[in-house]
């Protein structure tokens, strides 16, 4: 790279810092928009549940970001259960151990962390809510314009992709609870990951926030569903109470360990619902100037697979790649579309595998996850899978594969 080429990111978020501290490391000049301060996010509400498995923590550790690994708990297998339809037990209970562990950093500690670094690196952050009109001022002031935000006329710019959405509604209604004061569960530390049918899905894990570790819990409750249930919650204490009656009323094993549990903060509760999209990555401008978009604002996952965080920074990853890659070459329409294609060669599996589960399973998904009780190896696989997803397909997606493939484990 001869002269330093200027990038401007709007959104400091997962993919945005970190896609930024890592251009500053090869002597680009990076701006990042940001439309909160350090001190508004540290001090607001929670923002996801950013459980982040062993690659996208790798994408972290290479440019220096991985400021928690001595204190943030670790999560070490994934374990699955099926409730009896009787409400007897579990129809279902296995575990399978992550090769390495998974961790979540509350993003009101990480993010600001993040920002500071940025900062001390030599980039430079703005806090102000952009729009149309500073995109194209950013537009003309930059070789480069990536969106890894957006809402409003900004989220507007980047058209709907109907072949890759085939959801134009939320499937789940979502709710987060952070507590602290949770039994751990026996042996090693896991996601939880609790399935009930016709209902939605439960998962809790381990993971650090200001006050020290705590638990996560997800609901992901079917529309219309009794899980469907927090619309007319209103304070944090009956975020809380509505969080157990859930347990309480479908997953008592869980409710056993939540006996003593208590908010973190009276901001660590989340509810709220979408629809997964994708989008197509570039934005045209008034002007005619282009914009790049990256993350969540051209692939939206529901977090029934824990892969939100997990897709940002393998995005970043793409992008950067993408970026070094082009050298003196002109940022055009062929390299933003080049860049996407390069990590959607990776994200349309996890989007994939992701749709897949927010469908009632076929047959064949039924017997991989019942067979993953009988084989270690397969409950070993799928837990692992939540790292780099491609490796549920093709046996995971067609039928006859899982079948070839089960018979393989069966002998």
């Amino acid at each position: 790279m001869s002269a330093s080429r200027k990038i401007t990111i709007v959104g400091g978020g997962q993919s945005g810092l970190q896609l930024g501290c890592a251009l500053l490391g090869h002597g680009y000049e990076v701006d990042i928009i940001q439309n909160r301060s350090a001190d508004e996010i540290r001090n607001g509400k929670i923002l996801s549940s950013q459980c982040m498995f062993d690659a996208a923590l790798q994408n972290e550790r290479d440019i220096g970001l991985n400021f928690w690994d001595g204190e943030c708990p670790t999560v070490d297998s994934i374990n699955f259960c099926v409730p009896a339809p009787d409400g007897s037990g579990k129809a279902l209970d296995w575990n399978g151990k992550l090769d390495k562990p998974a961790q979540s950093v509350d993003q009101r500690v990480k993010i600001p962390r993040w920002m500071e670094e940025f900062s001390r690196r030599g980039g430079n952050l703005s806090i102000h809510d952009a729009g149309i009109d500073d995109l194209e001022a950013y537009a003309k002031n930059s070789d480069l314009v990536i969106v890894a935000a957006g809402k409003g006329d900004i989220a507007r710019l980047f058209e709907r992709d109907p072949e890759k959405s085939p959801f134009d509604k939320p499937q789940r209604a979502l709710a987060l609870t952070y507590v602290h004061g949770m039994q751990p569960r026996p042996d090693h530390s896991a996601v939880n990951f609790n399935l009930i049918p016709t209902v939605g899905e439960y998962f809790v894990f381990p993971a650090l926030t200001a006050s020290g570790p705590c638990e996560i819990m997800v609901f992901e409750g079917i529309p219309g569903g009794p899980m469907d249930c927090w619309k007319d919650v209103t304070s944090p204490e009956a975020h809380l109470a509505r969080s157990e009656w859930v347990l309480e009323t479908f997953l008592p094993w869980e409710a056993e360990r939540c006996r003593d549990i208590s908010l973190t903060d009276a901001n660590g509760v989340l509810s709220g619902a979408f629809a997964p999209t994708v989008r197509k990555p570039i934005g045209r401008l008034p002007s005619g100037a282009l914009v790049l978009g990256m993350a969540d604002a051209v692939c939206l996952n529901d977090p029934i697979t824990g892969q939100g965080s997990n897709n940002a920074s393998k995005a970043a990853k793409a992008y950067l790649d993408a970026i070094l890659a082009q050298e003196d070459r002109p940022f055009d329409a062929a390299f933003m579309q080049g860049a996407f294609d390069n990590y959607w060669a990776y994200a349309q599996f996890v989007v994939g595998w992701t749709n897949a589960l927010l469908q009632p399973p076929p047959p064949h998904v039924l017997n991989i996850m019942g067979s993953a009780q009988a084989f270690p190896a397969l409950a070993k696989r799928i837990a692992n899978g939540f790292n780099d997803p491609r490796d549920f397909f093709p046996w995971f997606a067609v039928p006859e594969e899982a079948d070839a493939y089960l018979q393989k484990l069966a002998a």
